[in-house]
């Protein structure tokens, strides 16, 4: 019978060194001091949506909230296996919090039509906050399965799959469309195809189109674009006008979220003292740790 499935994938920075120096003061991240990477959990979910499809048929369509440089991992998509990509990408989305963030995701996946899954990371490493998936899930009245590392049934519009926590397992059953998120150990993503990969390496959005015919007379924005398009290449671009977004509720102004400071935090050492191996160290070690009242 074969299944939609819809995979929510995120260009982030990479926080591995942040610092308050890449924040910018009304405390968002200065996305252009760090370099940009593909989620890592997105991936892993968009791993996931392309087993369902191996297994069962289907279609895999990826979308991405961010701006037009978010086309670069929307090509990586492609390059795994993903049918069709979609950026949505607009200057009055700047500055969303989880909250804005699932308004936006939820209309432009309404827009897309019928769907039995759709498919997000656990988190993205530049908030950390695992809301993007569940709020998005509760704005479409759908049910969600968090936590999910193995899909362990799949029967007609009924999906069976195991969550994971530090203490144990939870095995889910949920009726389908739904909305799961998934964790780093849940899958290992396929490398790029070398054929794709050779295929959609020139395709491109809207914006990237109009970068291409600017200062160039002998280019036309609208003969690139029904080029690309015949091709197969073209990346759509959903924008605010497009999905009749509410404006109130995007971006800043849609966020009730603020950041009032940031701080860098960086731990120095300071005086030690070294305890001997001995029973009479051991002994000054536990006295010393409870008069700290480390323990005791």
């Amino acid at each position: 019978m074969g299944y939609r499935s819809i995979v929510l994938v995120k260009q982030v920075p990479d926080t591995a060194n942040i610092s308050g120096e890449v924040m910018k003061p009304d405390g968002t991240v200065n996305r252009a001091a760090l370099p940009a990477i593909f989620n890592p959990e997105d991936r892993i979910a968009l791993e996931i949506a392309l087993q369902v499809k191996d297994r069962h048929g289907g279609e895999v369509i990826a979308l991405t909230m961010g701006p037009p440089k978010a086309s670069e991992i929307l090509r990586e998509c492609l390059y795994m296996g993903a049918d069709r990509v979609y950026l949505i990408s607009d200057r009055k989305f700047a500055g969303a919090d989880t909250l804005a963030t699932s308004y936006v995701l939820s209309e432009a996946i309404k827009k897309l039509g019928d769907f039995d899954f759709v498919f997000a990371g656990r988190q993205a490493i530049d908030g950390d906050t695992a809301q993007v998936g569940p709020q998005t899930a509760e704005k479409l009245g759908i049910p969600q399965i968090t936590y999910v590392d193995q899909i362990v049934e799949l029967n007609g519009k009924v999906v069976t799959a195991r969550r994971r926590f530090d203490n144990g397992y939870e095995i889910v059953r949920s009726q389908l469309p739904a909305l799961l998120t998934v964790i780093q150990e849940a899958a290992e993503p396929r490398p790029f195809k070398a054929t794709r990969l050779m295929t959609y390496k020139s395709a491109k959005s809207l914006m990237e189109l109009e970068k291409m015919v600017e200062g160039n007379p002998l280019l036309s924005r609208e003969d690139l674009r029904h080029e690309y398009e015949e091709r197969g290449l073209f990346i759509p671009t959903l924008t605010m006008d497009e999905l009749k977004l509410d404006e109130s509720r995007c971006g800043h102004s849609g966020s009730p979220t603020k950041v009032f400071k940031v701080e860098s935090v960086v731990l120095a050492g300071g005086e030690h003292e070294k305890f001997e191996p001995t029973r009479e160290g051991l002994d000054r070690l536990i006295t010393k740790l409870m008069e700290d009242r480390i323990f005791g």
